[in-house]
């Protein structure tokens, strides 16, 4: 079992930066591939970001691509997702997720694990 907790979430002027971070409980975290979704009002989660379980790979939604960044500190059991260049359409409640697996995984239906959300709300 994994329990995830998000943080860092908050109001932001578009053009401002936030930093998510998601803790995530036990000592097999490193086995883990994680990711990033996000869920406006009246639309489906959607893919954001991913980070293998080594953090040699990641993989982005387009819409994110070189403003967003996903990283991961093993040591600290803990996965991040710098955001930068906000616009008013990132305004959602971001979640991270985790799967067991050795490869970057993009489906929401495939990972098993999944934070409670932090809101991100930017405004024009």
């Amino acid at each position: 079992q994994v329990q995830l907790v998000e943080s860092g979430g908050g109001l932001v002027q578009a053009g401002g930066s936030l930093r998510l971070s998601c803790a995530a409980s036990g000592r097999t975290f490193s086995s883990y591939g994680m990711g990033w979704f996000r869920q406006a009002p009246g639309k489906e989660r959607e893919f954001v970001a991913a980070i293998s379980w080594s953090g040699g790979g990641t993989y982005y939604a387009d819409s994110v691509k070189g403003r967003f960044t996903i990283s991961r500190d093993n040591a600290k059991n803990t996965v991040y997702l710098q955001m930068n260049s906000l616009k008013p359409e990132d305004t959602a409640v971001y979640y991270c997720a985790a799967k067991k697996t050795r490869v970057i995984v993009t489906g929401h239906y495939d990972y098993d694990y999944w934070g409670q959300g932090t809101q991100v709300t930017v405004s024009s």
